[in-house]
């Protein structure tokens, strides 16, 4: 299964992420914010990377910018799991180079969905 990096500032949500990714036999991996996001992901590549938008200290939409410029996470799937449901937000979050985008409440299934199918 898939190498992955949960990213939000709430730790109920990343442990929801966590137990749904396991469940099916992903390696999960989290971190509390974009800054946190990207010093792991410098140091272990993994397969995908699932984000949230609005947290401190780096924001997911410069996280994934910052992973876009690294040549190693250039292709890898990006997916925003986030309240924001915005047409602008979902722009912004294309443009930086993201794969999808999921909007909260958290359901499992879609989510999960959405993970096969990047990785296929």
């Amino acid at each position: 299964m898939a190498r992955i990096l949960a990213v939000d500032d709430s730790a109920a949500m990343r442990r929801l992420v966590t137990l749904a990714l396991k469940q099916k036999g992903h390696d999960v991996s989290t971190a509390e914010d974009g800054v946190q996001a990207l010093e792991f992901a410098q140091r272990q590549h993994v397969d995908l990377v699932v984000t949230d938008v609005h947290m401190p200290n780096m924001d997911g939409i410069t996280l994934v910018q910052e992973l876009r410029a690294l040549e190693s996470y250039r292709y890898t799937p990006i997916l925003m799991l986030t309240t924001e449901s915005s047409p602008e937000a979902k722009a912004r979050g294309r443009a930086a180079g993201a794969t999808g985008w999921i909007v909260k409440p958290f359901d499992p299934e879609r989510l999960l969905g959405a993970i096969a199918k990047v990785l296929a």
